[in-house]
């Protein structure tokens, strides 16, 4: 930390700024997207990715949140629908009996804390690339290239790069896409956190989870970002112009919740 200091000391500004951002650029980007041309491991993953383009293309499927409003929605309801879960939405399915077709995640400190669970699910796990290290890739471990620094898009082709949009439910409803789903509804984004502070700030927490649906969702002792809710509204409307666009939508039938961009739907009317 001294020799640091000392150089920023030493350098000019302008080169330091320059010389830094090269390095977190060729850190966060560059050298997952070299290693993706070369690697065989992505040339697979791409293949078995391909295998899911268009699945369910004119279907309908649910995008399952964590937040607490989980706690007062009738998860049996989804037996015989698609779901896309995400993070550590697997703590629910013994709880609420029932379980998410495949699960998405792509934050670092969540990759970083959970592999272990995520990596031993019997359903479909889709990871960033960037955590490609802690996973032994297969049929149903499969990776996509996210990536949060780049320019702010929607891409509906989950064998490209996608931008996370400040929150892995923007991932989601990119894969939604890919698959066909021509109708996708949100469950459990509540888009409310008891938490407050810093957007994108790493804490750790100190107790109970107050955010989730379950008390140990970020327990005591996890680390995790604060959320950026400005952010992921941006990446929200970006995904509600590209389905209108496409003759899609996205519904949103989180009970109480507090997201405003998508039109709202009653839970229990849907089925």
């Amino acid at each position: 930390m001294k020799i640091k200091q000392s150089l920023k000391e030493i350098v000019p500004e302008p080169l330091w700024e320059m010389a830094s951002g090269r390095y977190w650029a060729w850190y966060n980007r560059d050298r997952h997207l070299l290693a993706r041309v070369f690697s065989p491991t992505w040339f697979k993953n791409k293949q078995r990715l391909e295998t899911w383009r268009n699945r369910f293309a004119g279907q309908r499927c649910f995008v399952v949140g964590n937040g607490p409003s989980l706690r007062n929605t009738d998860l049996s309801k989804l037996a015989g629908s698609f779901s896309i879960g995400m993070n550590r939405i697997y703590l629910a399915f013994d709880e609420y009996q029932f379980k998410t077709s495949c699960v998405v995640s792509v934050n670092d400190l969540v990759l970083e804390q959970c592999h272990q669970d995520l990596q031993a699910l019997d359903i479909p796990v889709f990871v960033s690339w960037r955590a490609r290290k802690l996973f032994e890739p297969g049929p149903k471990m499969l990776f996509l290239d996210s990536d949060y620094t780049l320019p702010e898009n929607f891409n509906g082709d989950a064998t490209g790069r996608l931008f996370e949009g400040f929150t892995v439910t923007y991932i989601s409803l990119q894969l939604a896409y890919f698959l066909g789903f021509s109708e996708v509804i949100l469950i459990g984004v509540d888009h409310n956190f008891a938490t407050k502070g810093p957007a994108n700030a790493v804490v750790t927490s100190q107790g109970d989870d107050p955010n989730h649906f379950a008390a140990n969702y970020f327990g005591k002792g996890f680390r995790w970002q604060l959320p950026d809710l400005e952010g992921s509204e941006r990446a929200y409307r970006m995904a509600k112009a590209a389905y209108e666009a496409d003759g899609r939508k996205i519904l949103d039938a989180t009970v109480d919740g507090k997201l405003t961009i998508f039109p709202k739907v009653d839970f229990n009317t849907l089925f």
